[in-house]
C-alpha cells in the first residue's frame, strides 16, 4: 500500500493533509474527530494578537485605540469576551496535545511584533509541537511604504524566533511588491515553513441597509490556482518547507499541490462543506492515485511539476488570456 508519511517542519506526519486553523479546530473534541478521520496534523483556531494584549492589560479599551484594526478583530470584539481567553487557549493546547497523537500546531493571528510575543514561549511550554503565525497585513495604510509593510513580516519572525525553539510557520498573503524574493528571504530567517496563502476577510455591501458585510467566507475549488502557481514557482528555491492552502477541496487538488512541491497541504473549506469524513475520502483518493501511477511514497513525485523541474517553466509565468480567448465565441 502507498506510504503517505511525510516530513514537515521537522515533524513526522502520517500524511500531508493538515486541518487548518478555523472553527473546526477550536475544541479538544473536534481535534479528536480530526485525528480519527485520518489527518496528519491540526492547526488550532487562531488566537488574535489583540486578545493577548487585552488579557495582558486586563482591558479591551487598549484594543480599540490601536493604530489599525482589521475586520476579523471587530468580529471578535462583537462577541462576549471571556476574561480568561488566553488561559483558555493554553488549556486547549495542553488538552489537545494530551488527547491525540498527531502534531498540534498553535496559531496566532498578528499584525505587529510588539507586546504579545512573550506568549509564544507559553504556547511552547503548553506543549505545542509548532507555532503558526497568521500574518494579516493589508497594504491599505498609505502612510507606509511597501518596504515598511514587508519589514513587519521579518520583525515578527525575528522576535518570535528569539522566544521559542519549536518550529515556527508563517502563513502569509500574496500582497507583496516582489513576492518571490520576499518568500525566499523569509525562508532564510530561521523559520521552518511558509504557508501559501491565508484567506482574507472579503467585504460586500448590503444594498438595503448600506452595511458592509462579509462574503466568500469559504474558498472554492477554482481558488486553487493562485497557491498552486506559487508553490510550483517557489519549490526547490526556499530554505524551508512549503504548505499549500486555499481551494483544496478534494484528493485531486491535494495531489496537484504535492506535484507542485508542497510538503503539506492545509484544508478547511472542504470540511465545512462535507464534514470530517471527507478527510478520509481525500486521503483514499491520493492512495489510489499513487498506486495507479506506481508511486510507493510521496517523495517519489513531490515537486515533479514544480517550475524548477518543468520542461516548460514559462507556463508558470504566463499571465495573459489572449490564447484562451482568441477563438472564444459568446453564446446565449
Amino acid at each position: 500500500m502507498a506510504d503517505l508519511t511525510t516530513r514537515f517542519l521537522g515533524l513526522t506526519l502520517r500524511n500531508p493533509l493538515i486541518v487548518g486553523s478555523s472553527g473546526l479546530t477550536d475544541s479538544v473534541e473536534k481535534v479528536k474527530e480530526i485525528e480519527q478521520a485520518g489527518a496528519g496534523a491540526v492547526v488550532l483556531k487562531s488566537l488574535f494578537e489583540e486578545e493577548i494584549i487585552a488579557e495582558m492589560e486586563e482591558t479591551l479599551h487598549r484594543m480599540t485605540s490601536r493604530q489599525f484594526i482589521y475586520p476579523e478583530t471587530f468580529d471578535y470584539m462583537d462577541e462576549d469576551v471571556e476574561e480568561d481567553s488566553v488561559r483558555k487557549y493554553l488549556r486547549l493546547v495542553q488538552e489537545a496535545k494530551a488527547a491525540v497523537h498527531i502534531p498540534v500546531i498553535a496559531s496566532i493571528n498578528c499584525v505587529t511584533s510588539q507586546k504579545w510575543t512573550y506568549f509564544a514561549k507559553e504556547l511552547q511550554e503548553a506543549g505545542a509541537d509548532a507555532l503558526e503565525l497568521n500574518l494579516f497585513i493589508l497594504p491599505t495604510d498609505f502612510s507606509r511604504s511597501a518596504e515598511e509593510n514587508e519589514k513587519l513580516y521579518f520583525e515578527i519572525a525575528k522576535e518570535v524566533l528569539s522566544q521559542v525553539t519549536i518550529p515556527v510557520l508563517l502563513k502569509i498573503s500574496y500582497y507583496a511588491s516582489n513576492l518571490g524574493q520576499m518568500i525566499q528571504k523569509l525562508s532564510e530567517t530561521g523559520i521552518k515553513g511558509i504557508t501559501l496563502f491565508n484567506r482574507f476577510y472579503s467585504p460586500d455591501f448590503n444594498l438595503e441597509n448600506y452595511q458592509v458585510i462579509s462574503t466568500n467566507v469559504l474558498s472554492k475549488p477554482g481558488d486553487l490556482s493562485i497557491s498552486l502557481r506559487w508553490i510550483a514557482v517557489m519549490a526547490h528555491r526556499v530554505n524551508c518547507d512549503l504548505a499549500a492552502s486555499t481551494g483544496v477541496h478534494d484528493g485531486e487538488a491535494l495531489i496537484k499541490q504535492l506535484l507542485a512541491g508542497a510538503n503539506a497541504v492545509q484544508v478547511v473549506s472542504a470540511l465545512y462543506k462535507h464534514g470530517y469524513p471527507h478527510i478520509t475520502q481525500m486521503l483514499d483518493d491520493v492512495t489510489k492515485w499513487m498506486e495507479q501511477e506506481g508511486y510507493d511514497k510521496i517523495d517519489d513525485f513531490r515537486g515533479k511539476m514544480s517550475q524548477a523541474k518543468s520542461s516548460n517553466p514559462a507556463a508558470y509565468e504566463r499571465v495573459q488570456f489572449l490564447k484562451n480567448f482568441r477563438h472564444f465565441v459568446y453564446q446565449l
